[in-house]
């Protein structure tokens, strides 16, 4: 009887960590969409500026004052070493997101994220020599075929924004790479990681986004009519997507790998649906066929990676025993991702 209880409860933290985080991560990328084009503030750099602060306040607020997480603590040295690096591409990952939803569609933005995985086995397989199984490379061709299509049928195409988004697939890509690199020895969770990042992502951006988009900024105040509301959406949209990463934090606890991948693609489906509901930016029918090709393709990939995790030792894995020194830089962690 206990077991039952134990396992229906184990069931409902799941799909609760499952709800909340989609309700968060579509609710940012909704606000995000909603600030560049209901709001006319079209100053991407300064909306992921603001991000930062209230990123860095909230992880401050929840390690230092409510200590609801225990601080890692990491030397002066390796925060300029090892964090500062990977600051820098997480800043220019979140920045490269908010430019591509300044300029295509949210169901655009979210099938192009989606070209993640393909990214992150190509930039190991070129940059750091790892050879990988070739289920791993035939579950990436829906991916890109997916890509492909939705690319050549998407009716409200610019090129900066498919750019931006496509750049920022790479940009996550190497910071995961990184993070198992630099961060090696640390046992980061979400919350530790926006602690340290958040000020230094704030300090690599506040220049240039007061220096090309500062004047714009002030054109906006003077001119734009409803100021105070137009303010509590865009650092409420802030305080949102730090509580994105609180969620990414209780998900990955609550939920199993094969999980959180399913749970992941599924909500890009979520967030496209309800960016369609609200902006009703039209969606040819191959469009949304490329887009389903994605999702399942990236579900397919995911549950390779936990097949192949999952064999017995002894067994040949992907990707094979380093030859090098290089090489033995570890496998990308494709659990953790949607950080702020």
């Amino acid at each position: 009887m206990e077991d039952g209880v134990l396992c229906q409860w184990s069931v409902f933290r799941s799909l609760l960590a499952i709800v909340q985080w989609w309700g968060f991560n579509v609710t940012v990328i909704i606000m995000n969409k909603w600030i560049f084009q209901k709001l006319d503030f079209k100053f991407p750099l300064t909306v992921s500026c603001v991000h930062f602060i209230c990123s860095s306040i909230g992880a401050y607020m929840v390690i230092k004052v409510l200590k609801l997480k225990p601080l890692i603590v990491v030397d002066t040295e390796d925060r300029w070493r090892r964090i500062f690096p990977m600051s820098f591409v997480f800043c220019i990952n979140i920045v490269l997101g908010n430019v591509s939803l300044r300029y295509i569609p949210v169901s655009f933005m979210q099938t192009i994220k989606s070209f993640t995985p393909a990214t992150t086995v190509v930039l190991q397989w070129l940059v750091w020599r790892k050879y990988f199984d070739w289920r791993i490379w035939a579950s990436l061709v829906p991916i890109v075929g997916g890509i492909l299509l939705t690319s050549i049928t998407e009716l409200s195409f610019n090129m900066l924004g498919f750019c931006a988004a496509l750049f920022g697939c790479l940009a996550t890509s190497t910071k995961t790479i990184l993070a198992e690199s630099l961060l090696h020895g640390y046992k980061f969770d979400s919350i530790n990681t926006v602690y340290y990042m958040a000020p230094f992502a704030t300090m690599i951006l506040a220049v240039p986004a007061i220096l090309l988009e500062g004047p714009g900024v002030l054109l906006w105040f003077q001119t734009h009519t409803s100021i105070i509301p137009a303010l509590i959406i865009i650092f409420s949209s802030g305080v949102l997507a730090f509580c994105l990463n609180f969620s990414i934090f209780y998900v990955i606890h609550s939920t199993t790998a094969v999980t959180f991948n399913v749970a992941g693609n599924l909500k890009v489906a979520v967030a496209v649906m309800v960016s369609w509901l609200i902006f009703r930016n039209p969606i040819a029918g191959l469009n949304a066929v490329g887009c389903a090709i994605t999702l399942l393709g990236c579900t397919f990939y995911g549950y390779v990676r936990h097949m192949l995790s999952q064999q017995p030792p002894g067994t040949p894995r992907t990707p094979r025993t380093p030859r090098n020194r290089m090489e033995l830089l570890p496998l990308v962690n494709d659990k953790v991702d949607d950080k702020v």
